[in-house]
């Protein structure tokens, strides 16, 4: 469009002098709007800033802003609005420290290096959550017969789809013993959140994910005994209770902004509900966190476990231990009095 006006004045600049000054100004003025509102729109015409008319909200631009992490969408309706830009994010240490595909523990950081406490962004005006599958958590994080049990089970049906929890890029998509189809997303925070037991895997070692997304479908593969979800949350590679973040009945985040206790990364650590007023959480003293350490430490090493043998009930167990059935049972969440079995260890106090 602009070639043809330049085309247009310049063939009017070549009318001689003298008979272009027989022509009013008006009547030039008019006729050259004549001549331009009949030309054709060329096919690769691409429209100058500010000549867009207000439409759907389709991008139109895209501009770099500081560091080059978030660029600035703007859209044919006049809105405009951040993305990510993961070309430049995959730069970061987050994502090429420690990057091992289909490792399903990638970290050498010793516990005791860590810091005492870690607040960790969540979400922010560019990042938000969704919860992996919205349900009662079936299983919970901690010791569960005699193992570590290093997430929470989330019922699902077969071929529900799962979600990514938050934007990432997917470390790990494989086969494993014991998670079965496994999917790991590594996170700008540094954290990684882990999908076990999945029917089918949907993403690859390398896909950047949004919250949200689909990244497999609900399953019972590996080590299973029904169709359920496992989900991790890990921090260099240590596994701390899920329902420090979020509340996987509704669905929501507790807070945008996760204070991490290196005490919570023991197995022996779970989420008790209301249990810390959110001040000491954000301020507790070191003090009090290596003391709480100690605490569990202490806890753990008290524990004892019946191994079963041959011809062992739980009756039996409980009355050698001096306890009830009840109380052996709630030591040992989703333990069956009916179906335990030699080699089994069960927890007895």
């Amino acid at each position: 469009m602009r070639k043809r006006r330049i085309v247009l004045l310049l063939s009017l600049l070549t009318i001689p002098f003298a008979v272009r000054a027989q022509i009013p100004d008006s009547l030039a003025i008019q006729q050259m709007v004549a001549i331009l509102d009949t030309l054709d729109t060329p096919p690769d015409f691409r429209a100058e800033p500010g000549e867009f008319r207000q439409g759907q909200g389709v991008g139109v631009d895209t501009l770099d802003i500081q560091d080059g992490r978030l660029l600035l969408v703007l859209r044919d309706d006049h809105t405009w609005s951040y993305i990510k830009n993961f070309e430049k994010i995959a730069q970061d240490s987050t994502f090429t420290q420690d990057w091992i595909p289909n490792s399903t523990n990638p970290y050498k950081t010793p516990l005791d290096s860590l810091p005492l406490r870690n607040s960790i962004c969540l979400v922010d005006s560019t990042s938000s959550f969704v919860c992996p599958n919205q349900t009662k958590v079936f299983s919970r994080f901690g010791i569960r017969r005699g193992r570590r049990h290093q997430g929470v089970d989330l019922p699902l049906r077969t071929g529900t789809p799962v979600y990514a929890a938050f934007d990432g890029r997917v470390r790990a998509s494989m086969y494993s013993s014991g998670y079965g189809n496994l999917v790991i997303i590594r996170h700008e925070n540094g954290l990684e959140t882990y999908y076990g037991h999945l029917s089918k895997r949907e993403v690859e070692v390398g896909d950047w994910v949004h919250a949200g997304d689909e990244i497999g479908l609900g399953g019972s593969t590996g080590r299973s005994t029904g169709p359920h979800l496992h989900f991790e949350t890990r921090y260099q590679g240590f596994a701390f209770d899920p329902e420090w973040i979020a509340d996987y009945e509704t669905g929501q985040l507790r807070a945008n902004v996760f204070v991490l206790r290196r005490s919570y990364l023991n197995a022996n650590s779970r989420y008790v509900p209301e249990s810390i007023d959110e001040e000491e959480e954000i301020y507790a003293t070191d003090e009090q966190i290596i003391e709480e350490e100690k605490r569990i430490a202490a806890e753990q090493a008290a524990i004892r476990y019946h191994t079963v043998k041959s011809g062992d009930t739980l009756s039996a167990i409980a009355k050698r231990e001096g306890k009830s059935i009840n109380a052996i049972k709630n030591l040992n969440p989703g333990l069956n009095p009916d179906k335990i079995r030699i080699g089994q260890k069960i927890r007895v106090n």
